[in-house]
């Protein structure tokens, strides 16, 4: 039986959500691991927040902590 391609899904689509969806991962492990090496200037609060934050909201997550999160943990910390 030879494989036929489906006519309803061009093999491009595919291609460019595999990849989308592997850059959103990608995306989402570096924020995680920005965070883990961050959490000495974090309270475990802090680092658990944004962690689920990044693993709950991936794109958007990770987004902030590098916009926002990375830059005033000295600021936020009491």
């Amino acid at each position: 039986m030879a494989a036929s391609q489906n006519p309803l899904i061009p093999a491009w689509y595919d291609i460019v959500w595999s990849g989308i969806a592997v850059l959103v991962l990608a995306l989402s492990v570096i924020a995680v691991v920005s965070i883990s090496r961050s959490s000495t200037q974090l309270t475990s609060r802090q680092a658990l927040g944004w962690t689920l934050l990044v693993i709950f909201v991936p794109v958007i997550g990770a987004l902030a902590w590098f916009a926002i999160g990375r830059r005033s943990p000295a600021a936020s910390s009491e």
